[in-house]
């Protein structure tokens, strides 16, 4: 079992930064793929960005809309994950979850654990 623990969120105008972070406790925090994910209300859940550690590094991918804004990263010694958001917009506002798998990728089926989320509230 891997526990997930989100925190940063909040409310800021567009243009702002934040960073989230997500704390992880139970097994290896290294041997997973790690991602964020958002929901805004009335929509599905959105794939937004992961981590994966390979033999030859980290391999980082982003959703098209936040690529260039927001950056990823992981810190293995610190159990712990950071999504930093620059030049944040109002339709960034959203959940946002954090998420762990052994499988990956862009979908929430690549992940079996979950944090409770975050809100991000981004105005105008």
């Amino acid at each position: 079992q891997v526990q997930l623990v989100e925190s940063g969120g909040g409310l800021v105008q567009a243009g702002d930064s934040l960073r989230l972070s997500c704390a992880a406790s139970g097994r290896t925090f290294s041997n997973y793929a790690m991602a964020w994910f958002r929901q805004a209300p009335g929509k599905e859940r959105e794939f937004v960005a992961a981590i994966v550690m390979t033999w030859s590094g980290d391999s980082i991918y982003y959703v098209d809309s936040v690529k260039g804004r927001f950056t990823i990263s992981r810190d293995n010694a610190k159990n712990t994950m950071y999504l930093q958001m620059n030049s944040l917009k109002p339709e960034d506002t959203a959940v946002y979850y954090c998420a762990a798998g052994h499988s990956g990728g862009s979908s929430r089926y690549g992940y079996d654990y979950w944090g409770q989320g975050t809100q991000v509230t981004v105005s105008s």
